[in-house]
């Protein structure tokens, strides 16, 4: 982007700005403000029941006091271990409420995992849901005393529905153990579990809201190319804006009707879908996990507005065998990211739906989208054009410079929606970011282009990651967990073709002597027993050794060239 006027402005959406301005409010105030505006409006519908605005706000006030009572202060980290359902909503916006931070944390984690985001974040009080609780609790349990939680707010998914749902809210059958079973309590050492309907029946006063823009309100975690997962500090504005400006981008009112199915715990679900919808004054029909049928009657029957998605979704509900029983209708926004939408399929959308896939780009650090393809004018296979309010550059990752339009270089980006560094991480923050023509860029460590109309493409990365169905997988971590299993000498992970996740983990391992009849399925079931299920290697590859450099650093792109190469 230089002086002169910026290529894409020539495909900017007539009816938005260039640029907005952030809100100086919380993120807790979006809610407020529309539970004033819209008291009986339904903020959210999960599995057949009702939640209006005021509702939804009245229950953050008094999950907020209970925090509160916990001895949760202004800037405290609290963990938020859940999948999509009404109390994520709810206890996310209480945390707010409090004056706290969300830390949002993915379900699939697996007790090993969970204890960095308790240590690292400093974090006393979770909440949660029955089904996860007992692998939280074992990851408190398992650390030194005075490490671990002091509170966990657990909750059943049947606080927030009814087990009888049926006709088109009615989960899939394979759900219903999940869902209806009762659990065992879980058992937290040193520290005191609290049900969820005691916690909503707080009739304390809670404290008074004092954060503001400049508060810390997210710390969602990131892997790389280091092993264990980063925190990224987002204040409430550099939220509030892709909140605000993903609204605008979609063409969201308060009329909009949107089907949250990406997780909620992941950067995209939790701001361009939850927290852009509950500033416009939306509608949200929740969806606990993926299951065509339900959302192809879901989108039917609610007739949804917006849907945002990975492709793998998609690809699945044009698969189902009801397909042509879904009213896709009332669909006016679909895009989505993680993985680029094979071009066939955004051809059929587009000519039996008149619908346009609009692809976006954006990472945790950067609070979903510093991209997205304008809705009127998208490209297939494509970042999009830089976001509202920020500078987007391809750049010679050694000099800064920008490199000429088409050539390759490393995708930097500016603007109000980049976090504030890593949590407690200064060096890793150091080297995130560059400044250019004095303004500090943050180095995506993505490779890409424009082409003559500035739109982004993608071509290669600087890091090292794993894309599978959208989920980013960062080997050094798989491998540092690898190292654990007492056959595995040393482990490398590389990336594999898979026809319908896109890419797949594969891990090519050195055994130690002494245990040479290990089997592939003994390592792939210990990895899925002891990692989050979309990181586990689904392929092992037994060598005797692995190719290393003069320096003795294992030679990872070596083999996932050979790993590429035409079979």
């Amino acid at each position: 982007m230089s002086a002169t006027t910026p290529a894409h402005y020539a495909y900017w959406p007539t009816r938005l700005p260039h640029s907005i301005t952030v809100p100086a409010t919380s993120v807790w105030e979006n809610l407020a403000i529309n539970a004033r505006r819209y008291p009986d409006k339904t903020a959210l519908v999960f599995m057949g029941r009702s939640t209006s605005y005021k509702e939804l706000c009245d229950g953050t006030e008094r999950m907020a006091a209970y925090l509160h009572s916990l001895g949760v202060q202004k800037g405290d980290r609290v963990i938020l271990l859940m999948q999509n359902t009404q109390q994520l909503v709810l206890a996310h916006y209480a945390i707010f409420r409090a004056n706290a931070v969300v830390v949002p944390v993915n379900p699939m984690n697996m007790a090993e995992e969970l204890k960095h985001y308790i240590t690292d974040a400093g974090a006393k009080v979770a909440i949660t849901t029955a089904d996860l609780a007992p692998e939280l609790a074992k990851a408190s349990n398992g650390l030194p005393a005075g490490q671990g939680l002091e509170h966990m707010v657990v909750t059943q998914f049947t606080d927030a529905f009814d087990a009888g749902v049926q006709g088109p809210d009615a989960p899939p059958e394979s759900w219903r153990n999940w869902l209806l079973s009762e659990r065992e309590p879980a058992q937290l050492q040193g520290g005191t579990v609290h049900a969820w309907t005691e916690a909503l029946a707080c009739t304390d006063a809670p404290p008074a809201h004092t954060a503001g823009r400049d508060d810390m309100a997210v710390l969602p975690y990131t892997s790389g190319t280091t092993g264990q997962p980063k925190g990224c500090i987002h204040l409430h504005r550099s939220i509030n804006h892709n909140a605000v400006a993903g609204s605008y981008w979609g063409t969201g009112t308060s009329e909009s009707v949107v089907l949250a199915v990406v997780p909620m715990f992941h950067i995209t679900g939790m701001v361009s879908v939850l927290h852009a919808a509950i500033y416009m004054g939306a509608t949200i029909v929740v969806m606990p996990r993926w299951d065509r049928e339900l959302a192809g009657r879901l989108i039917s029957h609610y007739q949804v507005t917006s849907w945002t998605n990975i492709p793998t979704m998609v690809i699945d509900l044009l698969g189902s065998p009801n397909f042509a029983s879904f009213d896709l209708s009332s669909l006016k926004y679909i895009g989505g990211g993680g993985a680029a939408m094979p071009q066939a399929v955004a051809q059929r959308l587009l000519e039996q739906y008149g619908l346009r896939f609009c692809e976006g780009y954006g990472l945790t650090e950067t609070a979903a989208p510093t991209h997205s393809n304008p809705p009127d004018r998208p490209k297939q296979q494509c970042l999009g054009i830089p976001f509202m309010s920020t500078d987007a550059r391809v750049v010679n990752p050694d000099t800064g410079e920008e490199v000429p339009q088409g050539e390759q270089g490393e995708i930097v980006v500016h603007g109000p929606e980049i976090f504030e560094g890593y949590w407690q991480r200064p060096d890793a923050t150091a080297q995130a970011f560059m400044e250019i023509d004095g303004k500090r860029f943050f180095r995506t460590g993505d490779l890409g282009r424009v082409d003559e109309d500035g739109y982004f493409f993608i071509t290669d990365r600087l890091k090292r990651m794993i894309n599978a169905s959208g989920f980013k997988v960062w080997p050094a971590e798989v491998e540092a967990l690898m190292f654990r299993h007492p056959a595995i000498q040393e482990a490398c992970v590389i990336s594999t073709r898979d026809a319908y996740r896109g890419e797949s983990v594969k891990a090519v391992v050195v055994l130690r002597a002494g245990h040479e009849n290990t089997t592939e399925e003994e390592i792939v079931q210990w990895c899925r027993d002891n990692m989050a299920v979309y990181k586990a290697p689904r392929s092992v590859l037994f060598v005797p050794a692995l190719p290393k450099s003069g320096s003795g650093k294992v030679m990872w792109r070596m083999l996932q060239e050979q790993e590429n190469a035409p079979k």
